[in-house]
């Protein structure tokens, strides 16, 4: 009998979450995006909130008192021009599934997809943004393979007055590998639980870096050039140094099972639509984003080893 509980709704809220779990950097950078700012749209623009920040200024009771400070916060348009989507055909024998079978089968294999290519976006922005760089040959004892390489992105980052606060770090596979075989991280009590560390977690507090290893630190095969090197480069940021921003996407006026769910900045569309020429039904995840550096000087970049 088939499963009354695969509605739009239902499978939506599934592939979100999905998504969510599976991406790296969303969570890790600015998404402040309220209702509110996110219907302020111009065209293929969004406009978000800037954090707010103060200055603490010399009270002198006598004159001139208290200096009034402007706590108005300000926009920052962000340019949507990302749309992510998948697309694949599905049989009325799929919909028969169980929510947790078809999620197996269909929406967590989407899911990543589209989350491989959100955090790639996010890391191409910062790379192409970020000019402090640490781990290079002239770092004498905070070379890209050890985790004490953070040290010099921490002082970097110091000097810069960004808060020691929602700090985060990112790496790919060649660096995690002679990370780990410090004995920094060797033990899970010196680097967090193991159950961070199954969690792809490095640390919580690695020189004041919460630190994560992510595959889409690594330019996908055949960028820039075919058996060309690149480099792998990490990054060690502040929340506030890239933004994020996703829009809701309308829904098809001739469709009615269509969905659209949000979930801390992130949307997520979901339309099914039957194809009389296959006789299938075609199910459509996709989302529109946009990436923005805020302040490139609250972010480093860790230059790595070199990869064939």
């Amino acid at each position: 009998m088939a499963n009354t509980l695969l509605t739009p709704d239902v499978i939506a809220k599934k592939a979100l979450a999905n998504l969510y779990e599976k991406l790296c950097m969303v969570p890790l950078v600015y998404t402040d995006v309220s209702q509110e700012w996110s219907s302020q749209k111009i065209g293929s623009t969004v406009t978000i909130r800037q954090p707010t920040t103060f200055t603490a200024q010399d009270f002198d009771r006598q004159s001139p008192g208290i200096t009034i400070q402007n706590a108005t916060e300000t926009g920052i348009p962000v340019t949507l021009d990302t749309h992510k989507d998948v697309s694949f055909q599905i049989t009325a024998e799929d919909l028969t599934l169980e929510l947790e079978d078809f999620s197996t089968q269909f929406l967590m294999p989407a899911a990543e997809a589209i989350a491989q290519a959100v955090d790639r976006s996010i890391i191409a922005q910062a790379k192409a943004d970020f000019v402090q760089v640490a781990g290079e040959s002239t770092d004498v004892g905070y070379e890209w393979n050890k985790p004490e390489v953070l040290i010099e992105a921490d002082r970097q980052l110091n000097i810069k007055n960004v808060p020691a606060s929602e700090r985060s770090a990112v790496i790919g596979p060649s660096t995690r590998a002679p990370w780990l075989n410090t004995e920094m991280l060797k033990h899970a009590d010196k680097s967090g639980t193991t159950d961070a560390l199954r969690r792809g977690s490095l640390g919580r507090d690695i020189f004041g870096f919460e630190t994560f290893m992510t595959q889409n630190i690594v330019q996908p095969a055949g960028s820039p050039a075919v058996g060309q090197p690149t480099t792998e480069v990490g990054l060690a940021f502040h929340k506030t140094a890239v933004a994020f921003a996703s829009a809701t996407l309308a829904l098809p006026t001739d469709n009615t099972w269509a969905t659209v769910v949000s979930y801390k900045g992130l949307s997520l569309r979901l339309v099914k639509q039957y194809d009389m020429q296959q006789k299938a039904e075609i199910m459509s995840l996709d989302t529109l984003y946009g990436t923005k550096t805020l302040d490139a000087d609250r972010g480093v970049l860790l230059r790595g080893n070199l990869q064939a």
